[in-house]
């Protein structure tokens, strides 16, 4: 296999050719394609897939699943696009564990207009597990979490509002894109003032150094990439080729979920196996000095101008209107680490100023 072909497939960039060469060494000659992955040793349909050159968008061959190359390709994946200042990944022997505050660069919050009340607030410490030698599991897994993180490293959610679903039935009550719910990035913050993705992480993928088909956009907690609407190689996905989760079969990691425009947007459960011990989640914001940050009250009818603006000195200030008044809630650096002094005018507090100090818990 050529090593042009590897780099230009696996969406990796120069810059990182050494760690993915690294990764395809499988034995053999330059010429020669290595094996073929097993997803992880495991049972089901995990034993291996053959290369497609018809659907997969891949080369002949795939890549060793060995842990210490599956990290240093998931590494590579983040480098590549460009937030390996922003994302530090760390592996042993069953994860990477990529560490980041999920507050990304790009605009965030503009555009909704079924606001839940809440603003999203950087989460120092987070960190999303990726298991380095996936198994594909028996059934798929929901979770009421992240299911997955971007390469930035922001959370990636499922496409609902109401928590673990079933991923056979769909609800377009709970459909955050349909409900207004999503920022113009398809994102928004959730109940633990935390920004995430719901669908297609668009403004990310706009800002990637390796934006193509074959950039990996993030991973599932199970191990599998997740890659945009349209196969590695840029032919199309056909009606039906997706499974229940967004996913399919992949010659290189065994499996691989995709972003879609209709329903699901993104990876609805995990196919892969999963421990739910490990799923991750937000420090919910506590009142220093004692109780936690009360739920917004989402505006009945929407909302309408939101929009979140940064200030230089780190203030952060989202407004939006309804019912002829104009809301807002702000916040700033504290004195006191992982702090931020708030002062709200929200739908939630009457249009009364609250002040109250929150600090990000423990996990």
């Amino acid at each position: 296999m050529r090593e042009l072909e590897i780099r230009t497939w696996i969406g990796l960039g120069s810059a990182c050719g050494a760690l993915v060469l690294a990764a395809f060494a499988c034995g053999g000659s330059s010429d020669s394609p290595p094996s073929v992955v097993s997803d992880g040793g495991g049972g089901g349909e995990g034993g291996g897939v053959e290369a497609s050159s018809s659907s997969s968008g891949a080369p002949d061959g795939a890549v060793d699943a060995a842990p210490g190359s599956r990290c240093d390709v998931i590494r590579s994946s983040i480098e590549a696009a460009g937030f390996g200042a922003q994302v530090k990944v760390t592996c042993d022997a069953k994860y990477a564990n990529l560490a980041s505050d999920t507050y990304p660069a790009h605009v965030k919050m503009n555009g909704i207009t079924g606001t839940n009340d809440q603003v999203p607030v950087p989460a120092p410490d987070y960190v999303s597990p990726i298991a380095l030698a996936p198994v594909k599991a028996t059934k798929p897994t929901s979770i009421d979490a992240a299911v997955g993180v971007a390469v930035n490293g922001v959370p990636i959610y499922d496409y609902s509002s109401q928590g673990t679903l079933d991923p056979s039935v769909y609800d377009p009550k709970f459909d955050t894109k349909l409900t207004g719910e999503l920022d113009l990035c398809n994102g928004h913050s959730g109940r633990g003032d935390d920004y995430h993705y719901h669908a297609s992480p668009v403004c990310m993928i706009d800002a990637m150094k390796n934006k193509g088909p074959s950039a990996i956009l993030g991973w599932g907690f199970d191990g599998y990439p997740i890659y945009g609407n349209t196969n590695p190689d840029g032919s199309p996905i056909a009606a039906g080729e997706l499974d229940v989760c967004n996913a399919k079969p992949d010659p290189t990691f065994g499996m691989r979920y995709h972003t879609s425009d209709i329903h699901p947007y993104i990876v609805q459960c995990l196919v892969g196996e999963v421990d739910l011990a490990k799923a991750p989640r937000v420090a919910p914001l506590a009142k220093q000095g004692g109780g936690g940050k009360p739920p917004g009250t989402k505006p009945p009818g929407g909302v309408t101008n939101l929009a979140l603006v940064e200030a230089g000195d780190g203030t952060r200030t989202m407004t939006y209107d309804h019912g002829g008044q104009t809301y807002s809630i702000a916040y700033r650096p504290s004195a006191t680490p992982k702090c931020w002094d708030f002062e709200e005018r929200s739908y939630t507090t009457g249009g009364a100023l609250v002040a109250a100090t929150y600090c990000r818990g423990t996990p």
